[in-house]
């Protein structure tokens, strides 16, 4: 009944930019943390950005100043902006929710709800 669907994957030169969508249907709560993590090839998967209804956003060190978390809540969209794309950028985009507010936001096992995954690509 909940879902989650990613869009706005590609692939894109170093420097470019991508925005990535995440959609949420079936629920709607005035609190809840959304984020987005992502998974390449060998790698374990990692927390990217989140957002907390109250406007609280954390990024991780690898993607500050370049990546800017958002959610519009009318349209229950979040939104990822990718600036200054790089090749390790490249990876499976996975958008995520959960209802209420929790601490561990890079937990990924703290996530009720997952989207199908985007994938990214950038060459260098």
């Amino acid at each position: 009944q909940v879902q989650l669907v990613e869009s706005g994957g590609g692939s894109v030169q170093s420097g470019g930019s991508l925005r990535l969508s995440c959609a949420v249907s079936g629920v709607s709560y005035s609190t809840y943390c959304m984020a987005w993590f992502r998974q390449a090839p060998g790698k374990e998967r990692e927390g990217v950005a989140s957002i907390v209804s109250d406007g609280t956003t954390s990024y991780t060190d690898s993607v500050k100043g370049r990546f800017t978390i958002s959610h519009d809540s009318a349209k229950n969209i979040m939104y990822l902006q990718m600036n200054s794309l790089k090749p390790e950028d490249t990876a499976m985009y996975y958008c995520a929710a959960i209802e209420g507010i929790i601490t561990e936001m890079f937990v990924g096992e703290a996530y009720s709800y997952w989207g199908q995954g985007t994938q990214v690509t950038v060459s260098s």
